[in-house]
């Protein structure tokens, strides 16, 4: 691996990804809001930062997304729906994604094996939905879902030897999740970090768009 592209690498699971790529001795290019105005919410600046940004990258992966916006927190009920709220997590989580991968048909490589990695998570899976609540985070989620696999076939033409996929990293010790507390408890980023890039290198051409947790087993949509 040569180059690769982290997005969301100011965050917990951006940062590990980017260092556990540079460990394997990769060139590591880092975007986000933070560090480069890379902002979701905003489609204007989605373009001038991706527009750029030059490959070819053999590895590219979005960390990037939110939970509920700042000082909220996920609906428990349909009660709890609120227009604005659900726009701006849809917004960060599924259209602000949608516009970075516009661009990945001129960042990955024509030839070669490549690997295009997209945080989503379980709760986005709707045949795995048997709790109900958190309706925007998990409507955000599965949208972003058909995004990734829609960029997969269209990729695929083209790039024939590019891997695809939505990852799910499990519950991680982020900023992300400091007001979540499982029952399982929660995974390190570092740990996290290399079991998501240990799945994306077993991963073939075959198995292209399709959705995969942090332990290698595929997540239904």
């Amino acid at each position: 691996m040569e180059r690769a592209l982290v997005i969301g690498d100011s965050g917990g699971i951006g940062a590990a990804l980017a260092e556990a790529l540079a460990a394997r001795g990769a060139r590591v290019t880092g975007l986000s809001r933070s560090g480069d105005g890379l902002d979701l919410r905003d489609p204007v600046a989605i373009e001038r930062v991706m527009g750029g940004v030059e490959g070819p990258f053999d590895a590219v992966l979005i960390a990037t997304g939110i939970l509920a916006p700042q000082g909220g927190g996920p609906e428990k009920a349909l009660a709890a729906l609120e227009a604005g709220a659900m726009a701006e997590v849809m917004q960060v989580n599924a259209i602000g994604p949608a516009l970075i991968l516009r661009h990945m048909p001129r960042l990955l490589p024509r030839r070669g094996r490549s690997v295009l990695g997209v945080l989503s998570a379980r709760v986005g899976s709707i045949g795995d939905n048997r709790l109900g609540g958190w309706h925007s985070y998990r409507a955000s989620k599965a949208a972003l879902n058909q995004i990734v696999r829609g960029t997969a076939i269209e990729i695929g033409r083209s790039h024939r030897e590019a891997v695809v996929a939505a990852l799910h990293p499990g519950t991680v010790e982020t900023d992300f999740t400091a007001s979540y507390s499982p029952s399982h408890g929660k995974l390190s980023p570092q740990e996290v970090a290399g079991r998501l890039l240990g799945v994306l290198d077993r991963l073939t051409p075959g198995e292209t768009g399709r959705f995969w947790d942090h332990e290698g087993r595929e997540v239904p949509w």
